[in-house]
């Protein structure tokens, strides 16, 4: 699998345009000293999260025939709402294989959007990303992030970044698969290759970061949280060629950090964004005061300017509810 090139990036992005938003990019006021830190809200696109522009991007650009027996995908939630919402459109079915842990908040929204929902044991899930299929289910498989054409509609984000924003030192990016870290670290070579891309693991979830100490994909012990939308136990084989000549390093925070990150994003830039989706402000905080761990991320202690991807904000209201009172959840 060979990374997107600047032209499947701007394919992509006249093949989305009328699907996928091009998403805000606002200053966040924090206290304290450097780095001047920015959100990409990809929260406020039509299904909540980024996943829109590369579940568009893989769907529109396949040929009609292979989509006429419908779609199948492999999610957690938000790459689910992305494909069945370009299912509705297109006007084909969708299937989707989620995990036991999937949350009710997701799950619910891929049935209003006409997707048929599969919950199967976590290990059965992650056997089906591993083999693009699922047995006993025929149709064009759209893969949640080792697919080139989900990641030049995940790198579109990039291209919005570089015209934004000049002399952006970093980018953080929650990652979960590789798909969105890898698409927005391949467009931004492109056209910022001065902008260092860092994936955000939270310490439940880790194994980005064991893997860049092993030198090799590594499976660590995962524990469920209400972090649903990146961890796992281990990197994709298949992805890691590209991780680690595309991604920077790591940093690593903890649950109750990005909690207080969901909180502060609510109270202060006034949207809601789920846990992987606050944990790039998490990340940034540790930075500036000193405390961020990670795979190479003392290069980062320098960085005066740096984004945040706000992947996602579908979030249980219940969770957020407990969160905004100060709590953490169960």
């Amino acid at each position: 699998m060979n990374a997107p090139t600047l032209a499947d990036f701007e394919a992509a992005r006249a093949r989305i345009a009328h699907i996928a938003r091009r998403t805000p990019l606002v200053r966040a006021e924090l206290d304290g000293d450097a780095p001047e830190l920015w959100l990409k809200l990809e929260n406020l696109q039509p299904i909540g999260a980024f996943k829109i522009r590369g579940a568009a991007n893989a769907m529109m650009s396949a040929d009609r025939a292979a989509l006429a027996g419908g779609v199948i995908t492999a999610s957690a939630g938000n790459m689910a709402q992305g494909v069945a919402w370009c299912a509705r459109e297109l006007g084909v079915r969708c299937r989707v294989v989620v995990p036991d842990h999937a949350p009710r908040a997701k799950t619910d929204a891929i049935e209003r959007l006409g997707g048929e929902v599969h919950k199967v044991p976590f290990a059965e899930w992650w056997q089906t990303i591993v083999d693009h299929r699922h047995a006993g289910m025929e149709g064009f498989f759209v893969h949640p992030f080792a697919d080139t054409a989900v990641m030049a509609g995940n790198g579109t984000i990039g291209l919005e970044i570089a015209e934004e924003l000049q002399d952006v030192d970093a980018v953080l990016v929650p990652y979960g698969g590789g798909g969105l870290a890898c698409g927005i670290a391949a467009a931004l070579r492109a056209v910022s290759p001065r902008t260092k891309v860092y994936a955000v693991e939270v310490e439940t979830a880790a194994p980005l970061t064991a893997t860049f100490a092993a030198g090799a994909p590594t499976t660590v012990t995962r524990t469920k949280t209400f972090i649903d939308g990146m961890g796992s136990d281990r990197v994709s084989d298949e992805i890691w060629p590209l991780v680690r000549t595309l991604l920077a390093g790591t940093v690593v925070v903890s649950v109750a950090q990005v909690a207080a990150a969901v909180k502060r994003i609510a109270e202060r830039v006034h949207v809601v964004a789920e846990g992987a989706g606050a944990s790039p402000l998490a990340a940034a905080l540790t930075l500036r005061s000193g405390t961020a761990r990670g795979a190479n991320v003392e290069a980062l202690r320098d960085a005066k300017r740096v984004v945040g991807i706000v992947s996602g904000g579908n979030l249980d209201s219940d969770v957020l509810a407990t969160i905004l009172r100060g709590e953490l959840p169960a």
